[in-house]
């Protein structure tokens, strides 16, 4: 099984649930329809990774600020990179196939370390850096679903366990990369960095 980092221990998370579609710039620059219902996904435990991996010229990252779940709730935060092989996705939506080919790949889900959080997550947001260039930035006022709505409607369909982790979406800024570039994201409770996670794509 593989395992994250939550507070200096570790965990090994049964499943990663993902959020698709959850920021209008993102869904607009991938020319995607706007949801009438939330797009959720699951990526297994196989694909948790701590080390970004290069793995061709299709496969992009998604900067993502991620909630660990512990006793159903919220109880700590992280920033993950949800890899995604374009190529395959996109064929897989022309022919309205289901996506596990293009993301739910092992090491598709790369994760900092998790910190226990129990502020406001109205205040969180976040900032990716590759190679030193600002490449994506969200905070909480520009997800379409919020959080605590995203827990909940995973929840009408399958069990959150300790130890799982929710990517809430990504926003526009999505990229393919190549071995050797910089990764930096940095979490901010308002002005405030909270957590800051540093990789290099091997």
């Amino acid at each position: 099984m593989n395992s994250i980092i939550f507070e200096n221990k570790e965990l090994f998370p049964s499943k990663v649930v993902c959020v698709g579609r959850n920021y209008v710039e993102h869904i607009k620059e991938l020319g995607n329809e706007m949801p009438s219902s939330m797009v959720l996904f699951n990526k297994p435990n196989s694909a948790i990774c701590s080390e970004l991996y290069y793995f061709n010229e299709h496969t992009r990252f998604e900067g993502e600020l991620c909630f660990l779940i512990e006793g159903g709730k919220i109880a700590g935060i992280g920033f993950g990179l949800d890899l995604t092989k374009a190529d395959i996705q996109n064929e897989l939506k022309r022919k309205g196939l289901p996506w596990e080919r293009a993301k739910a790949f092992d090491k598709s889900a790369v994760f900092s370390e998790f910190i226990r959080y129990e502020g406001r997550l109205e205040d969180l947001g976040f900032k990716l850096f590759v190679n030193d260039k600002l490449q994506q930035e969200a905070n909480f006022d520009l997800m379409i679903y919020k959080p605590l709505d995203i827990i909940k409607e995973i929840k009408t369909f399958q069990t959150l366990q300790d130890g799982d982790i929710v990517m809430s979406g990504t926003p526009k800024g999505v990229a393919t990369y190549n071995k050797g570039n910089n990764f930096k994201a940095v979490v901010y409770e308002n002005d405030k960095e909270i957590l800051t996670w540093e990789v290099i794509a091997k």
